[in-house]
């Protein structure tokens, strides 16, 4: 008689597999349901801190998407860059409006410096600072300490990434409610001297031991009722730096501020 034992022992042996199988099943399931409810949470937190909570959660999540997080299969486009270009301009106008109805009396000058020391990066990235958002940055592989530099670095950059998102979910109401609660402050107790770019390089160079800037005019075009002005600023040691502008003077503080910021130098506002 044949023996059937080999049969029994394999379907045997076949049970304790197929019942670890569905418990390995069953297990996954539950760690799935905390890390949603893990992220939910998290999620949730960072819109209090923000102050808005979004329909679109894909708008947030771009918002913090910085281009090294991306797959090789992905748009910039992906990251946060558009909405950081958005941001920017919305911010522009909501604290323009601000100004405009805070500063009854000043001038277009007065405004324009007051403007540029309000949305420039180390202001935007002061008030990221203030909501905690550095932590919510998604970056690619990076070492531990490259990481944290390249989160402070765009920091500024994240922030206007959430103004643009926040406009693009709840409208340019709620966009300028956000700016209003984190900007009114620092509208009226201005953080920093504003000064003009020309004399900030000037005042750099002389402490570095280098001659006075030369500002060079390159180009004008258009019409004579409506020109352009190319200035180049030559320093010794230094690349030139362009600037354009409808005024000569206006095209040399912008030149300035080139300069100012390819070398790092802080303390300068460019009016236009």
């Amino acid at each position: 008689m044949k023996d059937e034992t080999p049969d029994i022992k394999t379907t045997e042996a076949a049970g304790p597999l197929r019942q670890t199988a569905v418990s390995g099943a069953e297990g996954a399931a539950p760690r799935k349901k905390r890390s949603r409810a893990s992220a939910k949470a998290a999620t949730a937190a960072l819109e209090a801190r923000i102050g808005h909570k979004f329909a679109d959660a894909n708008l947030l999540a771009t918002a913090f998407t910085h281009v090294s997080a991306l797959k090789s299969s992905r748009k910039r486009g992906d990251s946060y860059q558009r909405l950081e270009f958005l941001g920017d301009h919305v911010l522009g106008l909501i604290v323009s409006d601000m100004l405009y109805r805070a500063f009854p009396g000043a001038d277009e000058g007065e405004l324009s410096k007051r403007l540029a020391d309000l949305v420039r990066k180390e202001s935007c990235a002061d008030v990221a600072k203030s909501l905690g958002l550095l932590d919510d940055i998604k970056l690619g592989a990076v070492g531990a300490g490259a990481g944290a530099r390249l989160r402070k670095s765009v920091l500024g950059d994240v922030c206007e990434a959430v103004i643009g998102a926040i406009f693009l979910d709840g409208g340019y109401a709620t966009a300028a409610e956000f700016v209003e609660r984190n900007w009114t402050e620092r509208m009226h107790k201005p953080r920093r001297p504003l000064r003009d770019p020309k004399t900030v390089l000037q005042e750099w160079a002389q402490g570095k031991g280098l001659p006075t800037p030369v500002y060079r005019e390159v180009e004008r075009t258009g019409p004579h009722h409506d020109p352009l002005f190319r200035v180049v600023v030559d320093l010794p040691g230094l690349a030139p730096a362009e600037g354009v502008g409808g005024s000569k003077r206006a095209a040399e503080k912008v030149a300035a501020s080139v300069m100012i910021e390819r070398e790092g130098v802080g303390g300068a506002s460019n009016d236009g």
